[in-house]
């Protein structure tokens, strides 16, 4: 292990990137609080605003996935469809197997600039969380209750808000609800055989409701479904403090455009539709177990530097008042202030390395773990 790579892997460093984080996040929730004037006199202006600052929130989790980590991620995909790729409206249809799956669908955005433009079906409770929850409120993320009466409503009604959005956006879907795991792989394939669908190896089956709804309503504004397919190269098992403790991983993302016109508008028929789709994806993922690549050419874009620059600026800003903090306290000479300092410490770890188990497969949501029908397959 070199030098640097054993300073990323140290507790002091993800501490101070937490801090970074944290602190820059709350700056720019302030910041977003106060475009709600702008939103009464031009509420466009407010929505490319708030994009911009979305991206100042955002792109430093890309950053430390692509630049620090320095994780690489290559795109499999049709040539035709490639200069289209953020410069259209699209849905995105994601597998979600992975850890930090959600950034590498970030990566995906950011490499085509509509990072700070993208949306995702949520479930209601992140709208209260600082800094992640509170940025997505301000960017009309659509929430969702998983309450099929309720949502229904209150989704079609997000969705069709954002057919007047002044700059292109895409709209990421995990339609199996959840994250992949042995045990709702199980579950779930007992609810296939209960209704007589194919099987499948590497997903979960498809909520088909929240899809349909989506299309249904974002007809006329998004132009195609971008299936996208994701996996890592040597069996790897990527965490998110694995990415900030500087590990290298390389994802695989195959993707291809699916005009929306082809998409059934029945409910029956889109439903069916769906299920072909995640069959096709269970195709394309056994073909990588075999051989390690997905079908077609590769087409991977650039790095851009804006998520770099954006996250430097940010450290450079909250390490000076930090590091003077810090030099009070050594200097005070007070052994309680000290004591102190070093609590807050050893607490800041503790709560660091406890936020970061939550986004571990194995903390992930009971949602589709429960042996009940699902109802809105």
């Amino acid at each position: 292990m070199g030098l640097v790579q054993l300073l990323k892997s140290q507790v002091l460093c993800h501490l101070i990137m937490c801090y970074v984080f944290v602190v820059s996040g709350l700056i720019i929730n302030l910041l977003q609080f106060c475009t709600l004037p702008v939103w009464l006199i031009n509420k466009q202006l407010a929505r490319r605003i708030n994009i911009r600052l979305a991206y100042c929130i955002s792109s430093q989790m890309v950053a430390t996935l692509e630049w620090w980590s320095e994780t690489e991620c290559t795109l499999y995909t049709d040539p035709e469809s490639f200069p289209l790729y953020g410069n259209e409206n699209a849905i995105v249809v994601l597998n979600h197997s992975y850890d930090i799956d959600f950034l590498c669908g970030w990566t995906f955005c950011e490499r085509f600039g509509v990072l700070g433009s993208s949306k995702v079906l949520a479930k209601k409770e992140l709208s209260y969380v600082p800094v992640i929850g509170w940025m997505w409120y301000f960017l009309e993320i659509v929430f969702c209750k998983r309450k099929w009466e309720e949502d229904r409503t209150t989704v079609a009604q997000s969705l069709q808000n954002l057919h007047d959005y002044p700059e292109n956006f895409w709209f990421l879907l995990y339609c199996e609800g959840t994250r992949f795991t042995r045990k709702k792989h199980q579950i779930s394939m007992k609810v296939a055989e209960s209704k007589g669908l194919p099987k499948l190896k590497y997903h979960l089956l498809p909520r088909t409701k929240g899809f349909w709804v989506t299309v249904q309503n974002l007809r006329g504004k998004a132009v195609a479904v971008y299936d996208a397919t994701l996996n890592f190269r040597n069996n790897e098992t990527p965490t998110l403090l694995g990415v900030m403790s500087g590990k290298k991983y390389h994802a695989d993302l195959y993707v291809r455009r699916i005009p929306l016109d082809l998409i059934p508008e029945d409910e029956a028929e889109c439903a069916a539709w769906l299920h072909k789709l995640y069959q096709e994806k269970d195709g394309f993922q056994e073909q990588y177990a075999q051989t390690g690549r997905f079908p077609g050419p590769v087409k991977s874009p650039p790095r851009r530097p804006w998520c770099l620059i954006n996250w430097l600026f940010w450290v450079c800003l909250l390490l000076y008042p930090l590091g003077l903090l810090l030099v009070q306290l050594i200097s005070s000479g007070s052994a309680l202030t000290i004591a102190v300092a070093v609590a807050l410490f050893s607490a800041a770890s503790l709560g660091f390395r406890w936020m970061i188990g939550q986004t571990e497969i194995s903390r992930g949501s009971s949602y589709g773990s429960k042996a009940v029908p699902l109802n809105n397959n």
